[in-house]
C-alpha cells in the first residue's frame, strides 16, 4: 500500500469513528476527494459482495451497503465542514439508514409479526430522529417529539395484542396505554 493510501485510510477511520476529533482538523481538499473515491469504492464492494445472497438477504445486504455509504458521506461532510447541522444530519443520516434496513429485515416476517416489526422499527426510527434534534430543539419542541415516540411505541406495543382476544386483548391494549401515556 502506498503511503498516501495509508494516510487516507487513516483519515477515513478518524473520520468516521471520531466526528468530534475529525472536526478539528478538516481534511485538505485532496483528502476529501480521496475519503469520497474510497467511500464510493468501499460501496461498489459492499454491494458486489450482496449478489451472491438471493431474495431477501440479498435486499438487506444491498439497504446495509447503502446505508453504510450514505453514514459515511454524512460523516466524511461533517468533519469537512464542522457545521452543528451537519453533524445533526450524521444522526439523522444514521437514523433513516437503520430504519430502512429494519423495514428490509420485516420482509421476512409475515402477518402480525411483520406488522409489529414495523412498527417497532418505526418507533425506533422517531425516537432517533427526536434524539438527533433534540439539542437544537426547544422545550415545547422536546416535549412533541416525547409525544411522538410515546405514540409510536404505543402503537408497536398495541400491535402486539391483536393476536390476542377478548378480555386478553383488552387488558394488552391498557398496558400499553399506560406504558407509553396514552388515553
Amino acid at each position: 500500500m502506498k503511503p498516501t493510501l495509508t494516510r487516507t485510510a487513516l483519515l477515513i477511520s478518524a473520520l468516521l469513528l471520531s466526528p468530534l476529533a475529525a472536526q478539528a482538523a478538516a481534511p485538505t481538499k485532496a483528502e476529501y476527494a480521496a475519503a469520497k473515491t474510497t467511500i464510493s469504492a468501499d460501496y461498489k464492494a459492499a454491494k458486489a459482495a450482496c449478489d451472491s445472497l438471493k431474495a431477501n438477504a440479498k435486499d438487506i445486504c444491498e439497504e446495509e451497503a447503502e446505508a453504510a455509504e450514505k453514514n459515511a458521506r454524512a460523516e466524511l461532510e461533517f468533519s469537512a465542514s464542522g457545521k452543528p447541522a451537519d453533524a445533526m444530519k450524521v444522526q439523522t443520516v444514521k437514523a433513516d439508514g437503520a430504519f430502512e434496513v429494519a423495514k428490509e429485515r420485516c420482509d421476512d416476517l409475515s402477518g402480525n409479526a411483520k406488522d409489529v416489526c414495523n412498527k417497532e422499527a418505526k418507533a425506533a426510527h422517531v425516537a432517533a430522529i427526536a434524539a438527533a434534534k433534540s439539542p437544537k430543539a426547544s422545550a415545547e419542541d422536546r416535549a412533541e417529539a416525547k409525544e411522538d415516540v410515546n405514540e409510536a411505541k404505543y402503537k408497536a406495543a398495541a400491535e402486539k395484542c391483536d393476536t390476542l382476544s377478548g378480555d386478553a386483548k383488552t387488558a394488552c391494549v391498557q398496558a400499553a396505554k399506560n406504558a407509553h401515556g396514552q388515553r
